[in-house]
Order: structure tokens, then C-alpha cells, then sequence
């Protein structure tokens, strides 16, 4: 076609396939962490809670660079910006096992939570847009590929903990691949004048235009656009909406850092099958996302985020009651299935209950949402290291059964 322009199912195709590469790498970064958490803390010598503490730090990075993340955008383009973050998320993978003492693994939580900030908020927004070309969701499906990509992580996670492989040599390995991966599918998404009609990347005489458009969209953007506040308090709607997913990702948090030490300290697991219990969750979770458009376009997002509610807090309460793996394992798996659409309903939702700004809406509740779920492991810590772990996912269970009550919200 002239001027370098390609049909535009084409384009969005390839922007969406591009988007979701991404998406998975993120998963795979965090499902490969997770599962080396345990060896961080028996490396260290770490207690419960100055686990917890030192995931802290994680949480601060990543609520400190999220707001970064749109003026990056802003000022190089969102594709550049992409491929920055996922880059800089991947280099602070490899930094957690390399510290000698428990200061210089909070310092290195801090620049790893900043990159996994940054990269989770530049991506999703990457896959709003692309959601809008298509003109129905596909949120729950890219979300589906994270789970995905934590699944894939945390595999390999539990080959290597089973091996009795170093963390340090793991994640040496693993976090190159995975920036290769980032960096050059970022140069696939949109940039920031992309339309359905318009290729994100080469055109279709061969020519690549994607590094010509991003040097003009940062000169636009950054000499005639408005800066994105730094900051913006979320209307009464979109704070409910985010309050329901802070429920959801608090638990997502929870179970994620802290199955594998749950299964190893509650039910004297190995290290091989305590790994197994995140394997379980990301599994379920992947699965369930990935069909969950289908089940939201014939339930409606209220009854099945009340359904999926009732199985995440069976799910927690089980884990609770657990004294045997496969008891908790199980229980860990019910949390996946239950949890797994309301993040990406939460988003839809915020973008019809604020048609005027639908980005600021999206943005607010994505800070109540990853901030609760960067918080979980922290919570999780200092309760256990006053109580149990058991006590700590009893406090789990309580708030999965506030998505039965909050569902409400979702309603168009």
C-alpha cells in the first residue's frame, strides 16, 4: 500500500502480538523471582519479618517510578519508553541475589521494584490502546499471557530450586533473555500517533518507520503536549473500582511471594514441591484469564467476578486449614481461578466510569491495585513474624470475600 502503510487488521494483529510479548515477559521476570525468594531468604538468614521488610523496598521502588513511567512516554514516544523500562526491569532482576547482607538487598528490591513499576504501567497502557483498535476487550487475554509468562518463570524456577542451582547464576542467565525479548518486541507496539491503520513498525515497501515516528512524536510531544500530572485524586467511582482490585491483587501478591515458604515452614514441604504451590496458582490463573472474555461475555463482569470471589476465598481458606501440600497446593490454585479477570474488568470499567479521562481513571486504579499487590508480601511478613503464616492468609481470605461484596461495581 503507498506510503508505507499496511491493512489495518494487519497492524493491529502485529501491535497486539508485540503488546503481549511484552506482557509475558513481565510475568516471566516475576514468576522467576517469586520462586527464588526462598533462597534469598535461607542465603541471607532472613526471618519472616525482615523478609517482609525487605520486600518493602521493592514496593517503594515500584510506587516511586510509577508516575515516571507516563512522562516517559511523553517525552520519547511510548514504544521508546517500553523498551527503556523493560530493559531497566530485566538489568534489576539480577541484582536481588547478588547482595552480601540484608541493607544492600533492600537497595537492590528498591531498583528492581522501580523497573517492574515502570515497565507494568508503560505496558498496560500499550494494551489499552490496542484494545481500543480492536473495539472489544482483550485486556483479560494479555493479562492471561502474564499469567502465562509467570507460569513459564516459575517452571523454571522450580527446575533450578529442585537442581539446588545458585539464584545468582539463575537469574545471570534467565534476565538477558528476557530484556532481548522486551526490547525488541517493544518496537513492534504503538507509537504515539499509531492508529489501526498505521503498521507499528516496517511499512509495507520494507522501510522501517518506527524510529522516525518516535523522534517526531517526542518532538511533539515534548514542545506542544501538556506534561501528564504527576499526580490526580481518583473520582468516588474509579476509587471504588480500585478498591476491588486492591482485594484481588493483595491476594495475587501474597501468593505469589509467599506459597513456596508457606508450603516449606506450614507443611514441611521440599524445596522442589514448596516451589510447585506458585506453579499451581499461575497456572489456574493463566488459564482462567485466557478464557475469561468468553465467561465475562456470558455472565456479565458482576456475576462472574461474585463467582470468582466465592472459589478465591474457598481457595485462601483452604490454604488456611492446610497441614499437607497438596491440601495447600490445591487451595493456592482455587486463589488463581478466583482472582483472575477482576484486574482487567477493574480497567475496563475505570474507563467507562470516567469517558472524559478514561487514561487518569485507568492510571488510579492501577496504583491502588499494583500497590496493594507489591504491599502483600510485605503485610504477609510482618503478620506472620507476629502470628503465623496461617493467621496471615486467614487476613487473605477476608478480603477475597469482599469481591463478592464489591462486585457491584463493575456493573456498566
Amino acid at each position: 500500500m503507498p506510503g508505507g502503510r499496511r491493512r489495518p487488521a494487519h497492524s493491529v494483529r502485529t501491535a497486539r502480538v508485540a503488546v503481549s510479548v511484552v506482557f509475558a515477559v513481565h510475568g516471566m521476570a516475576s514468576g522467576t523471582f517469586a520462586t527464588r525468594i526462598p533462597w534469598l531468604r535461607e542465603h541471607l538468614g532472613l526471618s519472616p519479618g525482615w523478609l517482609g521488610l525487605a520486600l518493602v523496598f521493592m514496593t517503594a521502588g515500584a510506587s516511586a517510578a510509577m508516575p515516571l513511567s507516563a512522562r516517559l512516554a511523553h517525552r520519547y514516544g511510548p514504544r521508546r519508553a517500553l523498551a527503556a523500562v523493560s530493559l531497566a526491569c530485566c538489568a534489576g532482576l539480577v541484582l536481588p541475589p547478588l547482595a552480601p547482607a540484608l541493607g544492600w538487598l533492600c537497595l537492590a528490591l528498591f531498583v528492581y521494584g522501580c523497573g517492574l513499576g515502570l515497565m507494568d504501567v508503560a505496558m498496560n497502557a500499550q494494551g489499552v490502546r490496542v484494545e481500543a483498535a480492536y473495539g472489544r476487550s482483550v485486556m483479560s487475554a494479555l493479562h492471561g499471557l502474564w499469567s502465562v509468562g509467570t507460569l513459564l518463570g516459575g517452571a523454571g524456577g522450580v527446575v533450578a530450586a529442585h537442581a539446588g542451582l545458585d539464584a545468582r547464576v539463575h537469574l545471570g542467565v534467565a534476565a538477558p533473555l528476557l530484556a532481548v525479548a522486551a526490547v525488541v518486541a517493544a518496537r513492534w507496539t504503538p507509537g504515539d500517533r499509531w492508529t489501526p491503520g498505521e503498521g507499528p513498525g516496517p511499512g509495507a515497501d520494507g522501510v522501517d518507520t518506527g524510529d522516525a515516528a518516535d523522534a517526531v512524536d517526542a518532538a511533539r510531544t515534548g514542545d506542544g503536549a501538556e506534561a501528564p500530572p504527576r499526580f490526580a485524586l481518583p473520582s468516588r467511582g474509579v476509587l471504588a473500582i480500585g478498591l476491588l482490585g486492591f482485594c484481588a491483587v493483595f491476594a495475587e501478591g501474597a501468593s505469589m511471594d509467599w506459597s513456596g515458604i508457606y508450603l516449606a515452614d506450614v507443611t514441611g514441604a521440599e524445596p522442589g514441591l514448596a516451589a510447585s504451590a506458585y506453579t499451581a496458582f499461575a497456572c489456574t490463573m493463566a488459564l482462567a484469564r485466557l478464557s475469561g472474555d468468553a465467561v465475562v461475555r456470558r455472565f456479565g463482569p458482576v456475576a462472574t467476578v461474585r463467582a470468582g470471589g466465592v472459589l478465591a476465598a474457598a481457595g485462601a481458606a483452604l490454604v488456611v486449614a492446610a497441614r499437607t501440600p497438596p491440601a495447600a497446593v490445591a487451595g493456592f490454585a482455587l486463589i488463581g481461578v478466583g482472582i483472575a479477570v477482576v484486574v482487567p474488568l477493574c480497567f475496563a470499567a475505570a474507563g467507562r466510569a470516567s469517558a472524559a479521562a478514561p487514561g487518569q481513571a485507568i492510571a488510579g486504579v492501577a496504583t491502588l491495585a499494583y500497590a496493594s499487590g507489591l504491599a502483600a508480601p510485605a503485610v504477609v511478613g510482618w503478620i506472620a513474624e507476629s502470628t503465623s503464616l496461617s493467621v496471615s492468609f486467614g487476613v487473605v481470605t477476608a478480603l477475597l470475600v469482599g469481591l463478592v461484596a464489591g462486585a457491584r461495581v463493575l456493573r456498566t
